[in-house]
């Protein structure tokens, strides 16, 4: 059990202090917009509006998060951003003022991969991304991919759901070459992408 201690100005209320413990780690939310957040860490500790933002600490004062928009209507449930997701996102404002994420010009679906090319392509896992439709002129169309493809893997790593792969493609550089594998018919083929600013 990990102590912890939330800093902010809830309600307006400067310098407020509220403790707690860490109930669980890498949660997974859907924002409003339909985004995913993952890896979140949830706590006990209470956080209102106006906590966002601030620190969630632990009793030694080593950063544990960045606290995060309540559940409204939950008691005892919050959330905040993990201190090494904050580490990678705040070089990317100071720098650039934001961050942006890279899209590779697919829409696509989770589908479950037949067991026996899960097995015959020693794939990492049993779900892939089937696009649907590949915007013209994108990443993907200059790769070759098609509608029906089955994407299994981007840069090394197993993409299982279409929310996997959209934070692989956040964390990789604009316009440096990625390798995806994917499968055709049953054939498991490879491409380069260059993934673009969404």
């Amino acid at each position: 059990m990990v102590l912890v201690v939330a800093l902010g100005d809830p309600l307006g209320l400067q310098a407020t202090v509220t403790a707690g413990v860490v109930s669980a780690l890498r949660r997974t939310l859907r924002a409003r917009s339909g985004r995913l957040i993952e890896d979140v860490v949830q706590t006990d500790a209470a956080l209102n509006p106006g906590n966002s933002g601030g620190a969630l600490v632990d009793f030694r004062g080593r950063l544990v998060g960045i606290n995060t928009p309540i559940i409204l209507g939950a008691q005892g449930i919050c959330f905040a951003i993990p201190s090494n997701t904050a580490r990678w996102v705040v070089p990317e404002l100071m720098r650039q003022g934001g961050v942006t994420r890279g899209q590779i010009g697919i829409a696509g679906q989770t589908v479950t991969i037949a067991r026996a090319l899960v097995r015959r392509h020693a794939l990492a896992a049993p779900t892939g991304i089937q696009v649907v439709r590949v915007v013209a002129g994108s990443p993907a169309a200059q790769a070759g991919l098609h509608a029906g493809d089955v994407v299994a893997s981007c840069a090394g790593h197993p993409v299982p759901t279409v929310d996997a792969i959209h934070g692989r493609l956040a964390r990789l550089p604009i316009g440096q070459p990625v390798e995806l594998t994917y499968l055709r018919d049953g054939e498991l083929r490879r491409g380069a992408v260059s993934p673009t600013a969404r």
